[in-house]
């Protein structure tokens, strides 16, 4: 299987036996279970839907409930849709999907929902340089200034940036590369940062 869901852990030092030192990422990947495998025939199109992670029964809906049941597995805390996915051999549900799919120096794309930030201004959102504070404009220093023409076009063009709601948002680094996959404790290790806080919820793709 070439994707994986994973936690977020935090993010350490890792050394290489050469003694170089890098900023990484540690997940805890897996194992997912497969709960439903969509075909074009089915469907309209190829997908696996995916579970992770532990839920407590008393915590779901009477429709999860009725689906866990049915499939006669452990209700998950996660589960997730990935489309036209390679595998080595075909998936049914029930089937687990572990790390020993991913080896070391992979590179993956790795998605995840980043920090909220709030509210913001355009300084930090969108990092304008702010107003002068020369000749008296003492409460201009963050403002974004000028938004607009006058009498042509007499609107705000749509996409301008302005201050609002910032991250929160769901966010792929690609091209990261693995530096270690721990099989028993079920930890892959990246070089670099993933998007998101710590135990938040990522997808590790090939």
């Amino acid at each position: 299987m070439r994707a994986i869901i994973g936690r977020k852990i935090g993010m350490t030092r890792y050394f290489e036996s050469n003694g170089k030192s890098n900023a990484a990422t540690i997940i805890e990947a897996g194992p997912c279970v497969v709960t439903e495998v969509k075909t074009k025939e089915t469907h309209g199109y190829n997908a696996v839907q995916v579970g992770f992670g532990v839920k407590k029964e008393k915590q779901l809906a009477k429709p999860q409930k009725g689906l866990f049941t049915k499939l006669n597995i452990a209700p998950v805390e996660v589960l997730k849709e990935m489309r036209d996915l390679e595998s080595d051999q075909p998936l049914k549900p029930g089937d687990t999907i572990t790390v020993d799919s991913f080896a070391t120096g992979d590179r993956v794309n790795v998605t995840g929902i980043s920090k909220g930030k709030g509210f913001q201004g355009v300084i930090k959102r969108h990092h304008f340089n702010g107003g002068p504070v020369t000749h008296g404009q003492s409460d201009r220093l963050r403002a974004p200034g000028s938004i607009g023409s006058s009498s042509y076009p007499s609107r705000v063009y749509k996409g301008l940036r302005m201050a609002g709601q910032m991250g929160n948002q769901n966010v792929t680094v690609r091209g990261l590369q693995i530096l270690k996959v721990d099989l028993e404790n079920n930890i892959i290790i990246i070089k670099g940062a993933v998007p998101g806080a710590n135990k938040g919820i990522v997808l590790i793709r090939k």
